[in-house]
């Protein structure tokens, strides 16, 4: 005899025992509340960067955020700076009135150039020493290069990855640097004389040639850091190193743009000279001569050690002295000579990070 046993419709604990099996099997089954709005917020918090990539951020990324806020921060003061000389210029009446009437009043704007300039030229050195010495020098001296050389990871792309990182922030900021600066010098550029803007504070702050300093004074230090192994030191050197580059750099510069000759016409000698008039009011004077009958060449201060006005006429007529000449470089060859450098400078840098591929990473261990 059989017994078929059937649950309880009406009963406590058939009524029991289906509630609780329906709610245990309900809550394995189906996701607990907001279980499956975490999955996706964890998701979406996960961070873009990864691999290597996200390695190199991390070791670095104290460096990186200083350099990104430090960016900011002087950026946002250039643009304030503008805007207080913008509000002088609308008032003083510019550019109708002659800036240079302005006298002292104008003072306060130029010594905010001079201050702001200062910092901007000691850009490339001090991301040279502080920022590309240690990048690989300190892997070196305390051992990571070892561990990561023991990964899967080829050191080709850890290095390709530590400089294209390190040379992103460096391009991004010194290209908004030098944007910003641009822009708050440009209402002034052509018509204030007393900025010379072949000058390292204006030259080298503008334009593409901060962005190639900074990567060539970045990548010589790290490869400086490759062969000396010891950050301190490989700090030490990197400073020379970039002081020198700017160095070079500045007696460079010149030979880039070509030099225009203004002449005055021809006056019987020991007539007074005058000296050409067409040279463009900021255009950066390379040197002033006077001229003979014969067309030779004679220096400024030719004739000034005579002591009356009647010896130095006499002086002038003996040496045939008949004109004078101004060779002269147009700051509208500014940004010629800016980009012809900057491709020099590039290529040098370019030259250093083949060398680190080639021979440096034979040392990343």
């Amino acid at each position: 005899m059989s017994t078929f046993t059937s649950p309880s419709t009406n009963g406590k604990n058939g009524t029991t025992n289906r509630t609780m099996n329906g709610t245990m099997n309900g809550t394995k089954n189906r996701p607990r509340h907001g279980a499956g709005n975490a999955s996706t917020t964890e998701a979406t918090r996960r961070p873009r960067l990864s691999g290597m990539t996200w390695l190199v951020w991390r070791q670095h990324r104290a460096a990186f955020w200083t350099i990104m806020a430090a960016t900011v921060l002087c950026a946002a003061w250039m643009v304030y700076q503008r805007a207080q000389m913008m509000d002088f210029l609308n008032t003083y009446g510019f550019p109708a009135k002659n800036l240079d009437d302005a006298g002292k009043r104008f003072d306060p704007y130029i010594g905010a150039f001079s201050s702001v300039t200062t910092g901007l030229t000691a850009i490339p050195v001090i991301l040279g020493v502080l920022l590309g010495a240690p990048l690989l020098a300190g892997d070196l001296e305390n051992g990571t290069a070892k561990l990561i050389a023991a990964q899967s990871v080829s050191r080709n792309r850890w290095l390709a990855t530590k400089l294209a990182l390190t040379g992103l922030v460096v391009a991004v900021s010194t290209v908004t640097l030098s944007a910003v600066f641009a822009w708050w010098w440009s209402p002034i550029k052509l018509h204030y004389v007393d900025i010379d803007w072949t000058s390292k504070e204006f030259f080298n702050t503008t334009g593409p040639v901060p962005v190639a300093l900074s990567l060539l004074c970045v990548f010589g230090g790290v490869l400086i850091g490759v062969i000396l192994r010891r950050t301190l030191v490989a700090m030490v050197v990197t400073l020379g190193f970039a002081v020198a580059v700017q160095t070079v750099w500045g007696y460079f510069k010149l030979s880039l743009g070509d030099i225009v000759t203004a002449t005055t016409k021809p006056v019987s000698p020991g007539t007074p000279i005058t000296f050409p008039s067409s040279v463009p009011r900021t255009a950066h004077v390379v040197d002033t001569s006077y001229v003979s009958g014969s067309g030779k060449l004679f220096d400024f201060t030719t004739c000034t050690d005579t002591l009356s006005e009647a010896a130095t006429t006499s002086c002038m007529k003996k040496a045939d002295i008949v004109g004078a000449s101004t060779d002269y470089i147009p700051i509208s060859q500014m940004s010629n000579m800016q980009w012809l450098g900057t491709s020099i400078l590039f290529a040098l840098t370019a030259g250093i990070v083949v060398f680190l591929f080639v021979w440096g990473r034979k040392r990343l261990v």
